[in-house]
């Protein structure tokens, strides 16, 4: 038979007769997106997914099974076309239901692997373990000790009642093997890099250059790198030269130089950096504390003033006294926790919205009031004035909650009528910093850099991360800025922009809106054991010293606990089509929104797991097991919306199955998939 001619998006093409649209357009270059399609077996047509646009009739048209005619012309990739597809995958998606990426991994800022480093410490491989950690933390050692753990905040564990220990697995693998572990480098590139900062974000960005052979210059305004790690964090939560010094002798294996002493308006010119650098990153931190808006306040101290007086061996008094510190943040619990070390008799806590408001971690709260600190709350400064003998006086005045503010917290309001008087020797302020940015540079209302929030662009080769444009963050909040600043830099440097990929994540829901029988056949073997907890030194060590006051867990503590977690990320996250495709397309599982079905997971079979949750109807399971393996095991059940695939009476897949497999290694998406591919 004489070959078919037809037009394919504007250019004339032939097909043999029987050759679907899909498979032409293949043959020429043109990529169109399929889901229920599948060589092995006969059509589907479930999905709509590949969906083409006849021009002349208008009737949009599935690729994987129309066939050319004569003369026709076919549209593949105009704009009306992408968005029925993009159409077609919201609608699958709507109904979707799993887990791209567990959602402890969706918590942390940096987005590190979390599911994987911890299945590696349950291995006892802490190396590995070290290794997925350092892909996107680079200070291991040091965030393992002051993380305030937002992936364990998120980990479906507290269903059950606590969460992994996440944190701990870094902490642990990184002070077994940070030493000897060393990076491999690529050859060098001709560029160099100045660093602005020598704190968490411009060592994250430095580190971030080196790993894609880029040199860079760290400039530090103080005597030594580390920024608020080594002079806003007291010794007792991370000692400097156990943790932090190990881990900036690393960076400079790397081949990081750095400069210190080095201030932007002092002795360090902007301009001059512009000039002799193929990219600049401002990186510097915030290290202007925020006013109490009091009279009087010059009395007092600010929170970081004293912390990194204490930090570089510069506070006069060695005992403050009577100490009163106003705020309620980790800065805040750090300057009471250290006044009870310094030997302060008295050390209270003012804070002028209730306990349930303070920004501070609750485990800083609670180890703080466990050492004595006494806490009062919906309490506000409003004057502060010096007797004659030195005593300083705070006036305050009471306060309710009014309604919330920008921040999403109730207002504090003055309660009419009472103020009163107390007494310290040394007062704290510690309620907020801000940054301090060089003339000429755009601000917005916050007063921080304007960048572009792709590539952490200011302007030109002029790049900016971590607090000095998030406001005062956390560290490894400021680890991700500085990993995106280099990223931005080094397209930049190589004459493009850089563009996050677009990327989505099907989720089952927080923790807080499930019940323990949506998520206990994910993984029926996980342990209920009770949640490993670190081994402290006593309490009244804790009081009178400034030695770490948390150990690190033993190997076999956190390969234990490793056997908690429900290990919740999809099977097929790598490579899953329905993910790919939606992707490539632009969609969004929230795009349509509506109720979807209770989610059922069989995982009966020892080889094979069935999550009908993730199942998009393609058919092809049900098809392979027919027509590939000469088997009827699989077949839909009901019809329409409520339609799954199962086995005859739901009895779960045959032990036999485990021989073959085809129809978990033929699904799409996952919802059969191996249980190995866990590991």
């Amino acid at each position: 038979m004489s070959k078919i001619e037809f037009t394919l998006d504007g250019k004339t093409v032939t097909a043999n007769p029987g050759q679907t649209i899909l498979e032409v357009a293949a043959e020429n270059g043109i990529k169109i997106p399929s889901l229920c399609y599948n060589s092995k077996v006969s059509k589907n047509t479930s999905c709509f997914v590949c969906v083409v646009k006849d021009g002349k009739t208008g009737k949009f048209l599935p690729s994987c099974s129309a066939c050319p005619a004569p003369g026709q012309v076919i549209e593949c990739t105009t704009p009306e076309v992408l968005e029925m597809r993009k159409t077609a995958l919201n609608l699958l998606l709507s109904e979707h239901v799993g887990d791209c990426e567990a959602p402890c991994t969706m918590a942390c800022p940096a987005h590190a692997q979390v599911e994987e480093y911890v299945r590696a410490g349950k291995e006892g491989d802490f190396l590995k373990c070290l290794k997925i950690v350092k892909e996107r933390i680079p200070l291991p050692m040091s965030i393992g000790r002051v993380c305030p753990r937002f992936c364990e905040k998120d980990c479906r564990k507290n269903i059950f009642g606590k969460a992994v220990s996440i944190n701990d697995f870094k902490r642990l693998a990184a002070d077994l093997h940070y030493t000897e572990y060393m990076e491999e480098l690529p050859p060098a590139k001709p560029y160099k890099v100045a660093i602005v900062g020598g704190g968490p974000a411009g060592l994250s960005a430095a580190y971030y250059l080196a790993r894609n052979g880029v040199k860079s210059t760290v400039f530090e305004q103080m005597p030594e790198a580390g920024g608020m790690l080594r002079y806003g964090i007291p010794e007792y939560r991370l000692p400097k030269r156990k943790v932090l010094d190990v881990e900036l002798d690393h960076f400079k294996k790397l081949g990081i130089e750095f400069q210190y002493n080095r201030a932007l308006g002092k002795n360090l010119d902007l301009e001059e950096l512009k000039k002799n650098y193929d990219a600049v990153i401002l990186a510097v931190g915030c290290w202007h504390a925020s006013s109490m808006r009091c009279e009087g306040e010059e009395l007092a101290v600010q929170g970081i003033e004293f912390l990194g007086g204490i930090a570089k061996n510069e506070w006069s008094g060695a005992n403050p006294g009577r100490v009163i510190v106003v705020g309620g943040g980790n800065t805040a619990m750090d300057c009471l926790r250290t006044s009870i070390r310094l030997g302060s008799p008295d050390v209270r806590c003012f804070y002028r919205r209730t306990e349930a408001e303070m920004p501070a971690e609750k485990l800083e709260i609670h180890e703080a009031r466990e050492e004595g600190v006494k806490f009062e709350f919906l309490v506000a400064p409003v004057k502060v004035t010096r007797k004659d003998d030195g005593t300083l006086v705070m006036t305050c005045q009471r306060m309710a909650l009014g309604e919330p503010d920008a921040s999403g917290r109730r207002r504090p309001v003055a309660v009419p009528g009472s103020e009163f008087d107390t007494e310290a020797d040394t007062i704290i302020a510690a309620i907020g910093q801000g940054a301090d940015i060089p003339a000429g540079i755009p601000v917005n209302k916050w007063g921080y850099p304007e960048v572009d929030k792709d590539n952490m662009q200011l302007d030109g080769k002029l790049f900016a991360a971590g607090d000095c444009v998030t406001g005062a963050a956390t560290v490894v909040e400021a680890v991700a800025g500085g990993r995106n600043a280099a990223l931005g830099v080094l397209a930049f440097l190589e004459g493009g922009k850089y563009v996050p990929e677009y990327k989505i994540n099907v989720s089952r829901g927080h923790w807080s809106s499930m019940k323990p029988e949506d998520v206990v056949l994910i993984k029926p073997d996980c342990s209920n054991a009770e949640r490993a907890e670190l081994p402290m030194i006593s309490l009244e060590e804790r009081k009178t010293t400034f030695k770490e006051v948390a150990l690190t867990m033993s190997k076999e503590t956190i390969m234990k606990e490793g056997e908690r977690c429900i290990e919740c990320s999809c099977t097929a996250k790598s490579d899953c089509q329905l993910k790919k495709h939606s992707e490539s397309c632009g969609a969004c599982p929230t795009a349509i929104k509506g109720e979807k079905l209770k989610a059922v997971y069989d995982n009966r079979h020892p080889v094979i797991m069935h999550d009908r949750g993730k199942c998009i109807k393609c058919g092809i399971c049900v098809k392979v097991c027919k027509e590939v393996v000469n088997q009827s095991l699989l077949s839909p059940q009901r019809r329409g919306y409520f339609t799954f695939v199962s086995t005859a009476f739901n009895k779960g897949l045959p032990l036999s199955c485990a021989d073959c497999m085809a129809c978990a290694k033929e699904c799409p998406v996952g919802a059969l998939d191996l249980k190995s591919n866990k590991q």
